[in-house]
């Protein structure tokens, strides 16, 4: 399968994509919240809600980190054509 080589114009903007990264991570959020809530008791950990809230709240600025960040690069090698 071929590169694709847009023009630098189609190519997804900084602001947008940190505008998907956090849409993106508020969901896996509001997820992560539920899921530790219910899977954790099943493995005897107990969390308060402010400490899931915490913990939760850590790993989604790590997320919106990751993903902004690995957006910008995959953009950066398409407007190379960096394979």
């Amino acid at each position: 399968m071929g590169v694709w080589r847009g023009t630098p114009s189609r190519v997804q903007s900084k602001k947008h994509s940190l505008l998907e990264a956090v849409i993106n991570t508020a969901v896996g959020f509001v997820l992560s919240l539920a899921a530790v809530q219910w899977l954790f008791p099943l493995f005897g950990v107990r969390m308060t809600l402010s400490e899931n809230l915490a913990a939760t709240g850590i790993m989604t600025a790590i997320s919106v980190a990751r993903s902004y960040v690995l957006r910008r690069v995959f953009n950066y090698w398409h407007v190379r054509g960096i394979r």
